[in-house]
C-alpha cells in the first residue's frame, strides 16, 4: 500500500473537516462505481493546490485524477469549500483567535493561462485580480476574484461582502489605492472606518495622522498573500472557470486557518 504523504491532512485536521464534506449520494439500485474515500480525494486535491501541477499528474497514492477533479468541481458548485472556510473562521473567532476590530485589505494579480474564463467570457492576455481581507493577525476573513480590469477601490465592497464571519471590521486599512471619498462614505454606512494614506495628487487632506499609524501594520495582509502564494496553484490561474479558481483560493485559506487551530 502506498505510503501517505507527510503533507497530507493529519488525523486531527481531518476530524475537523470530516463532518463538513458531504458523503456522495449513492444510486438507489446500489449499482455504479464505488465512491472513493473523501479524505483521500481531498488530499489529492490539496496536492494539486500545493504543487500547481496538472490534474493528470496526481500521484498514484491518491484516487485517480479524474475522480479528484470531478469531486473538486462538485464541491465547488455545492459551496463546500466556502462552507469549510466559514466554519473554521467561526471556530477561531469563538476561541478569540480571529479579531476584525482592525482588518487589512489588498489585491494581487494572478496571470491566467490560455483558456481561463471569467463568467464564461474570455480574457485574452489578461489575468485575475485576487482580493483579500485579513484580520488584525493577518488571517484570511474574505477573498474575492474578478477580472484584472476593475480598479481595486471598486472591489473593496464586493470583497467585504464575502466576509466569512458575520461581523464587519471597525477599521479597514489599505494602501493609497483605496484613498477615495466615495468609498469612505460607502463604508461609513456599514460602520467601517477607512484608513488609507492619501494619494500624492489629493488636494483636500482628510486623514488623521494619528489614525494613520495603524497603516504600519499593513504588512500583515502582504504576509497573507505570501502564504497564499506558497500554494503554487494560486500563483498562476490554471482553472478555466473563475469559480474553480476561487474554490482553490478557499482551500488555501482553509489550510492557513487549520494551522492556527
Amino acid at each position: 500500500m502506498p505510503l501517505a504523504n507527510t503533507r497530507d491532512l493529519t488525523d486531527v485536521q481531518w476530524k475537523m473537516l470530516d463532518d463538513l464534506i458531504p458523503e456522495p449520494m449513492r444510486r438507489r439500485d446500489g449499482r455504479g462505481r464505488p465512491w472513493k474515500d473523501r479524505r483521500a480525494v481531498l488530499n489529492g486535491i490539496l496536492w494539486v493546490l500545493r504543487t500547481g501541477a496538472p490534474w493528470a499528474d496526481v500521484p498514484e497514492r491518491y484516487p485517480s485524477y479524474q475522480t479528484c477533479h470531478r469531486r473538486f468541481q462538485q464541491w465547488v458548485r455545492s459551496g463546500v469549500m466556502k462552507g469549510i472556510l466559514e466554519t473554521l473562521a467561526l471556530d477561531l473567532k469563538a476561541r478569540g483567535v480571529l479579531d476584525v476590530e482592525e482588518a487589512f485589505i489588498d489585491g494581487s494579480f494572478a496571470p491566467a493561462k490560455k483558456g481561463a474564463l471569467k463568467s464564461g467570457r474570455p480574457k485574452r492576455g489578461k489575468g485575475t485580480k485576487v482580493m483579500a481581507v485579513a484580520d488584525r493577525h493577518g488571517l484570511p476573513v474574505a477573498v474575492f476574484v474578478e477580472s484584472a480590469t476593475p480598479h481595486e477601490v471598486k472591489l473593496a465592497v464586493p470583497t467585504l461582502i464575502q466576509m466569512v464571519i458575520p461581523e464587519a471590521p471597525q477599521n479597514l486599512i489599505g494602501d493609497n489605492a483605496y484613498d477615495s471619498d466615495k468609498l469612505d462614505v460607502e463604508l461609513r454606512q456599514y460602520g467601517i472606518e477607512l484608513i488609507a494614506p492619501h494619494r500624492s495628487n489629493r488636494r483636500n487632506k482628510s486623514q488623521d495622522a494619528r489614525r494613520l499609524r495603524r497603516y504600519r501594520r499593513r504588512w500583515k495582509v502582504e504576509r497573507l498573500f505570501a502564504w497564499l502564494q506558497n500554494f503554487r496553484r494560486l500563483v498562476v490561474r490554471y482553472e478555466r472557470y473563475a469559480e474553480n479558481f476561487l474554490g482553490m483560493l478557499h482551500l488555501g485559506c482553509c489550510l492557513i486557518l487549520l494551522r492556527h487551530i
